[in-house]
């Protein structure tokens, strides 16, 4: 069956929301979410999805500009990356500003100093991370990099990125050279190519491809990436995603180290460790603000601990579902000989409430679906005297501090901007008993 060829509407624009878009409302009363325009805008758009009451879509022409927009650094594929690239940096701090404010207003809570979203004004390289996909151009019979397009299976081919750390696109692009000149490699043989670097510039990087006999790369090869550490890796072309199923080359240091807050850590490219690690050692001196003196530290939801072991003392309980990020963990609580003053749980922060003790001091930094239901009942039970509240999505940060209010205040709140150019938003609140 053909698929049906949706419209081109025009539409003026109202407001942005939550999720990066902006909104306006069609003809008939639907609601359109629309990316690559501004509030005040009238523009044309393709529509790519159509429900009874609401509708997605790419603008195609702006008809009336807004006073904010500017001309993206990426002009082909910011949608892909940064979709707001379009807006002045100012426009950009105040939208995120606002969001905020909307969050916590839909939940009846209004916060009680002025909203500052902190930011170092780096506004392109910064992420010292970058997953690449790749594309066959057919008309030049040549390999590329590339990103999906929004809201598409499609890709689009790209030279770089301007969010990412120079030494991760020239070591992208070093890979992509190499195997432009291996006449057997095609694009449906690879997967992604993950490229990684710490803050002194070493870059590791891993190329993930579909086929287990793909041939190893020779050293010589390797060499001409200028990078520290290398590994070719098999992964299972029935996911989508790019899992490690099988290792068959490694080269090199295949770690990397970045010191957070004066704290050394070593973490696998594929790891979880901080994208903007500038702004993120920012937010932990303002959590740190807040950790009692002597007080237990309860860290939930805590990645590979960065921040109960840059910030939590000496008696630091640290609980994360995710086995790899708990493997780092260890061997980084091993390697700083604080085996006596940290602890490591491999478990769901839901599944691990008796940690959470009336003496404690809790942090939580929970994925965007924020905290779980019995986490936010085990709180009101056990009251500590203070809760440390870091999110990435301000909606259920918000849904959660008022599930809270009952028995908990807001004693301090600043936002991030970690990731510039996108609508991704990261927000602090400190919570203390009533």
């Amino acid at each position: 069956m053909k698929k049906k060829i949706l419209p081109i509407v025009n539409i003026k624009l109202d407001k942005i929301v939550g999720g990066g878009q902006a909104l306006g409302t069609l003809e008939g009363g639907r609601k359109m979410f629309i990316w690559g325009g501004l509030p005040g805008e009238t523009v044309n758009a393709q529509m790519t999805k159509k429900k009874s009451n609401l509708a997605e879509g790419i603008v195609t022409e702006v008809l009336e500009k807004s006073k904010d927009r500017i001309e993206p650094k990426d002009p082909d594929s910011y949608l892909s990356t940064s979709p707001w690239q379009i807006m002045s940096f100012e426009a950009e701090q105040n939208y995120k500003a606002a969001l905020i404010e909307e969050a916590f207003e839909l939940h009846d809570i209004v916060l009680p100093e002025k909203i500052e979203v902190y930011t170092d004004k780096k506004q392109y390289e910064y992420r010292n991370k970058i997953e690449y996909s790749w594309y066959w151009n057919k008309e030049s019979d040549t390999l590329d990099l590339a990103f999906f397009r929004r809201g598409t299976h499609g890709k689009i081919p790209i030279e770089s990125t301007s969010l990412a750390n120079p030494e991760v696109n020239r070591a992208a692009i070093a890979m992509r050279d190499l195997l432009r000149k291996k006449v057997d490699v095609r694009a449906f043989m690879l997967k992604t190519l993950l490229v990684r670097c710490d803050q002194s510039g070493n870059v590791a990087m891993q190329l993930y491809v579909r086929e287990s006999d793909f041939p190893i790369l020779k050293d010589f090869e390797i060499e001409l990436l200028r990078v520290s550490g290398f590994e070719l890796i098999f992964s299972n072309p029935q996911s989508p995603a790019s899992v490690i199923t099988k290792r068959l080359q490694q080269w090199g240091i295949v770690n990397l180290s970045d010191t957070i807050l004066g704290t050394p850590f070593t973490y696998a490219v594929e790891g979880f460790f901080q994208i903007n690690i500038p702004i993120y050692e920012q937010a932990l001196k303002d959590m740190k603000k807040w950790v009692i003196a002597k007080k237990p530290v309860v860290d939930l939801y805590s990645g590979v601990g960065t921040i109960g072991m840059t910030i939590g003392g000496e008696n630091v309980t640290l609980v994360e579902i995710n086995e790899h990020a708990v493997i780092e963990m260890k061997r980084n609580i091993k390697a700083l000989d604080r085996e006596k003053a940290i602890k490591a749980i491999l478990a769901p922060s839901e599944k691990a409430l008796e940690y959470i003790k009336g003496d404690s001091t809790i942090i939580v930094d929970p994925p965007r679906a924020g905290l779980h239901e019995d986490v936010v009942n085990k709180l009101l039970e056990t009251k500590p005297a203070r809760i440390i509240y870091l999110s990435c999505n301000p909606v259920t940060q918000a849904r959660d501090t008022a599930r809270l209010a009952e028995s908990y205040g807001i004693k301090y709140h600043r936002g991030y901007n970690f990731f510039p150019r996108t609508p991704h938003i990261e927000n602090l609140v400190v919570l203390d008993l009533k």
